[in-house]
């Protein structure tokens, strides 16, 4: 270890930019065994790990880094899963540079350790060697849970509970498990064999799926009561879907799209379904884009439009680049991908004549702190400017949809931003035996969250049906 003052940072090979931009494949290589040892020999095993700190599932980084570097890899996988449900997953989409490396505490001009990509290799290799194996619990029992949602919170809570020995159903609108790991995060991200292997894997476990299940009152969808009225509790971990809008005149001209619209019909040609002809206008090949927005999600439209031979690519954010709320690793990939960045500018109108052909934009300054410590944003005067557009994507955040509405459930509690409602300690909604988590409650976040937030949850789950079960037999012998 401590070899950080002769070894060179260096992440796994990356593909070049040309290559990158003709197809949807991961961009970065797998590394090779002796580099992987030789990065993960770069840790200063500091007394504190703050990279383990600032990890939202406090994962034994340096452990792990550890044992990579002395070869011991299955060592290595039963630490980083211990804490972990998906590593892999984490290993290839979580901000690295704003969590763990971003706090990794080598001497400046030295860099922090390659953390993601070891922790993607581990992994990666553990299932090439068949050292993952599906969850067995101790004993079966006779308690069901429902999981509302597949996504990476309900899977991170439905394993937890699987190897408690619940007999556990997830429910989830779509047709394939992973939620926006699917259909949000783009191929070159994450492939969407990594999703579909852990979905195996927990089949394999004993995990039931109703795929393609709504809940609620439409037509086939399984109400909120009958669904509660089948199990001991209730989980619920439907993430984040609502798009935020963005008025001003033009808003409702044809090819002003959502990100979550565009980026599933992208994700599922992929996957080789067939679209309906609406989804046309989802294509950017030819067209001039410009998209909305400064998160990872308008990371991930940009760089996809430029992989469906998009004319040109712009994104349009109203900070600068240091205050862009987006990874800056995925803001470097899509520069060298050939996007384009509008710093300081936000719209104001969208022009055209029942379809959209530019976006009149203003210049902005940043301004003082506002009550969450970022700078404002003002727009210069006369500083208007316009950018050619034939497809606009609105990249603008995600906001819980109304639940309680849609399921008819008054009494289930939620804030003012429409997120449920739970006891900070215990998960529980406002409704007995309901619980959630993820983005549900938190709002729209990161994944490593949401499987923290699962996992956590199926412990109060677990905590809860233990107590019921107390009470009920205290009952019958009194």
């Amino acid at each position: 270890m401590l070899k950080f003052v002769s070894v060179a940072q260096k992440q796994p090979d990356k593909r070049t930019a040309q290559a990158r931009r003709a197809d949807f494949a991961e961009i970065y290589e797998d590394f090779a065994p002796v580099a992987a040892g030789e990065q993960a020999s770069r840790c200063s095993q500091c007394g504190v790990p703050f990279c383990s700190v600032h990890c939202p599932l406090g994962n034994n980084i340096p452990d792990w880094l550890m044992l990579t570097a002395e070869g011991r890899l299955e060592e290595a996988y039963e630490i980083s899963s211990a804490t972990n449900t998906f590593p892999e997953i984490c290993g290839r989409i979580c901000p690295q540079d704003r969590l763990c490396e971003g706090n990794c505490v080598i001497e400046p001009g030295f860099e922090s350790v390659t953390i993601g990509a070891v922790e993607r290799y581990i992994t990666d290799t553990a299932f090439e060697n068949n050292w993952v194996k599906p969850t067995r619990p101790v004993r079966e029992r006779t308690e069901s849970v429902g999981v509302i949602g597949a996504g990476p919170g309900g899977l991170a809570a439905a394993e937890r509970l699987r190897a408690s020995g619940y007999q556990v159903h997830v429910y989830d609108r779509y047709d394939r498990v992973g939620g926006l790991l699917v259909y949000g995060i783009p191929g070159f991200k994450l492939e969407k064999d990594i999703v579909a292997r852990r979905h195996a894997l927990l089949e394999e476990s004993g995990v039931v799926f109703h795929l393609g299940q709504g809940v609620g009152s439409g037509e086939g969808d399984l109400s909120f009561a009958d669904l509660r009225s089948r199990h001991q509790a209730v989980l619920i971990a439907t993430g984040v879907y609502k798009s935020r809008e963005i008025a001003g005149p033009g808003a409702g001209l044809a090819g002003i799209e959502r990100a979550l619209d565009y980026l599933t019909a992208s994700n599922r040609r992929s996957l080789g379904d067939v679209l309906p002809d609406e989804a046309k206008a989802l294509d950017a090949k030819g067209k001039n884009v410009v998209v909305l927005g400064g998160g990872d999600t308008a990371m991930d439209c940009v760089r996809t439009a430029i992989r469906q031979g998009a004319k040109s690519v712009k994104c349009l954010y109203r900070r600068d680049k240091a205050n862009m709320p987006g990874s800056a690793r995925e803001v470097k990939n899509a520069e060298e991908e050939g996007v384009e960045f509008v710093w300081l500018s936000a719209p104001e109108a969208f022009l055209g004549d029942g379809h959209v052909t530019g976006v009149r934009a203003t210049r902005m300054k940043l301004g003082l702190p506002d009550a969450t410590g970022r700078q404002s944003v003002e727009p210069l005067e006369d500083s208007s400017f316009t950018l050619e557009a034939d497809l606009v994507i609105k990249a603008l955040g995600f906001d819980p949809e109304p639940l309680p509405q849609l399921w008819g459930q008054p009494d289930l509690a939620v804030s003012r931003w429409g997120t449920l409602k739970v006891g900070h300690d215990s998960f529980m909604t406002s409704l007995p035996g309901v619980f959630a988590a993820g983005d549900i409650v938190r709002g729209a976040s990161l994944v490593v969250w949401a499987i923290r937030d699962g996992r956590d949850a199926a412990e109060r789950i677990h905590q809860w049906v233990e107590t019921q079960a107390t009470a009920q037999t205290v009952a019958e012998q009194g």
